[in-house]
């Protein structure tokens, strides 16, 4: 048997396992931008806040992911739930730093000019700052989008469903065609979420930028 006859005979579970992966993925990085955006626009008006967050994101960065999970098990059981939880976490940084740089890279004439013509505090953020900094909050989304791709395969350690499994249970039992089921998918899903995501980002871009 060949790896082609392996992935044939195999297609159902490796499409089921794939579609599984893509779903936590992007609810993991739904939620995490739902939390990171605000966050990050709350401590770059806020800016004592600005040091502790950040930092408590760069400590969580560095803890290895399979250290992370080992200590959600106790907490949140086997399953999904660590696995989106351990998600989540690792995706904050990237989305906080990028909001934060977006909004305050903004030119400060275009701030004043639109507190001159009566917009209120609320109106300059979600008709000014957000427009002109969504492309860098693009950018931060992008970049964890592709990264929960890899750390989603992890998750087969506490359970969790999704590509990983195949992985995992092919080193177990020393299948490298399994290895390679759940491996060649995954890579392939990572550029399609980097290609998705800077389609997005080139999207929302202002034509000004374009055109420059």
């Amino acid at each position: 048997m060949n790896l082609l006859t392996f992935l044939a005979q195999n297609a159902g579970e490796i499409v089921t396992r794939l579609f599984q992966h893509l779903q936590l993925t992007l609810l993991s990085i739904v939620i995490a931008a739902a939390i990171g955006v605000p966050l990050g626009v709350l401590i770059s008006y806020r800016r004592g806040m600005k040091k502790p967050v950040m930092g408590v994101a760069n400590v969580v960065q560095a803890i290895p992911s399979i250290a992370l999970l080992g200590f959600l098990i106790p907490l949140l059981g086997i399953g999904e739930k660590p696995a989106i939880f351990m998600v989540v976490v690792y995706s904050l940084l990237p989305i906080i730093k990028n909001t934060v740089t977006g909004l305050s890279g903004i030119n400060a004439e275009t701030l004043e000019a639109a507190k001159g013509i009566g917009m209120t505090r609320i109106q300059v953020l979600t008709k000014v700052k957000l427009p002109l900094a969504l492309p860098v909050i693009m950018a931060g989304v992008r970049i964890s989008a592709v990264t929960s791709v890899g750390l989603v395969t992890l998750t087969a350690f506490v359970g969790a469903n999704g590509l990983g499994y195949l992985i995992y249970s092919g080193i177990r039992t020393l299948n490298e065609f399994q290895i390679l089921a759940g491996a060649i998918p995954a890579c392939l899903l990572a550029l399609l979420m980097d290609l998705l995501f800077s389609l997005v980002e080139k999207l929302v871009t202002p034509a000004c930028f374009k055109q420059s």
